[in-house]
């Protein structure tokens, strides 16, 4: 397998200082800052990413720690000609900025809170973006913004750490829907690599596809009406070239209405079990991950996808959450497994292992993107598309229980579709 070219833009290390002022409020030279600061980190043709930056609190003070991952941008070759190319807007190169601000965005009791500009760091997209090479771009302290202190020293400064890796993907795309069993090729420019088969399966009571329309005169009522309360009994296969089942997803925990509503709730979630085959035990499955799924109400529903690593020990008390997600229930999204974004979220560590089977090991290595795939809305046509690390595939067996991770989510979006009430002898839709 011959992955694609990416890099990873990373920026870490953050830090704020006023040279010569205390920052708990007393005044050696200027101002103090009254509330946290936050930044803004922006590069063109992605989403804005936000983050606190932390006070240093004297210039002696060791600068912050190169190996903390604020943020970080994730470029293929495509995004990089873009930002190299001036558009009709532009007349240079784009800019990776990072904007500090002090104050919070929003009002407080009806009274709009308006936040200041501390300064802003720019830094040019350059050739070098493109080299394929590691390079650290920025390391250390600078001034930024125009106001000077009133004896005449430096204002704010930033400290920060730009750097760039090159962060290598194969990506793969399901040929079609995952309910119609679709053959999984790998992409690699305009060529197509076929390297699993997927093969979904249902229980007799599921036999009746419950996105579809039909009429209630060619079901057993008893089935349907299983069917309208809840979803079970689903399972994803993924074969190789061989026809050898290399991983798998079924639903342990079925997709039911929670009390009082007729959808599944966060009180209830439906759970999926991924596994592989156990290498000691023939024709047996070892667990490797639980994916939960329920859908949040609002005024655009959404889907949560929360999956867990499980342990081997006996205990199961290593269980590790690495991603929780939220996907338009109407447009989809992308669901993603990033040690650096989890980190940010999460109270405690998250280990980045360096292939699936490490997974299992829960070892911890060095952080940053493990897989991602793109799903569409509810009753969209969706053709999957997945992106996994190449620093987490030492075979290719480990790419498949990704597949069947995947596959796992792309259903739930359906499992987690409203139930509807049924009209005997009218036909209907879930």
């Amino acid at each position: 397998m011959d992955p694609q070219a990416f890099i990873r833009l990373s920026v870490g290390s953050l830090g704020l200082r006023t040279p010569g002022t205390a920052l708990n409020g007393t005044k050696s030279g200027s101002h103090a800052f009254s509330s946290p600061c936050v930044c803004e980190i922006r590069l063109r043709g992605f989403p804005v990413q936000t983050t606190s930056v932390p006070f240093v609190s004297s210039p002696e003070t060791t600068p912050p720690d190169a190996n903390t991952i604020a943020s970080s941008f994730y470029l293929e070759e495509s995004d990089l000609k873009a930002l190299l190319t001036p558009g009709c807007f532009y007349t240079n190169h784009a800019c990776l900025e990072v904007a500090v601000f002090t104050g919070h965005k929003g009002t407080h009791c009806g009274v709009a809170i308006k936040r200041q500009q501390v300064g802003t760091f720019r830094l040019e997209v350059g050739p070098e973006w493109g080299k394929g090479k590691p390079a650290v771009l920025f390391n250390g302290w600078t001034g930024i913004g125009k106001n000077k202190q009133e004896n005449g020293k430096p204002g704010a400064e930033l400290h920060l750490r730009v750097k760039l890796d090159p962060d290598p993907r194969y990506v793969f795309q399901f040929e079609e829907k995952t309910k119609l069993s679709p053959q999984i090729v790998q992409l690699q420019g305009n060529i197509k690599q076929p390297i699993f088969s997927c093969k979904f399966s249902q229980d007799r009571v599921q036999q009746v596809d419950p996105l579809s329309n039909f009429s209630s005169s060619f079901v057993d009522s008893s089935d349907i009406e299983i069917e309208r309360r809840e979803r079970k009994g689903w399972k994803v296969k993924i074969h190789d070239l061989s026809g050898s089942a290399v991983a798998a997803a079924f639903i342990t925990t079925p997709f039911v209405p929670s009390t009082g509503c007729d959808w599944v709730d966060r009180s209830n979630p439906g759970a999926w079990l991924i596994v592989r085959p156990d290498p000691c035990m023939r024709e047996s499955w070892q667990p490797w991950g639980k994916l939960e799924a329920w859908r949040e109400r609002g005024i655009r529903d959404s889907i949560c996808c929360r999956f867990h690593l499980l342990s081997d020990g006996p205990e199961g008390g290593g269980d590790l959450l690495m991603s929780e997600i939220l996907i338009s229930a109407e447009k989809g999204g992308e669901f993603y497994i990033d040690t650096d974004k989890q980190v940010r979220a999460a109270a405690s560590p998250v280990p980045s292992p360096r292939s699936s089977g490490d997974f299992s090991a829960l070892s911890p290595v060095v952080g940053g993107f493990v897989m991602s795939c793109r799903v569409q809305g509810e009753g969209k046509y969706s053709k999957l598309l997945v992106q996994l690390a190449m620093r987490h595939v030492t075979c290719v067996e480990d790419a498949a229980i990704f597949m069947a991770l995947a596959a796992a989510v792309d259903l739930s979006i359906e499992a987690c579709r409203p139930f509807r009430r049924l009209r005997r002898g009218t036909r209907h839709s879930w």
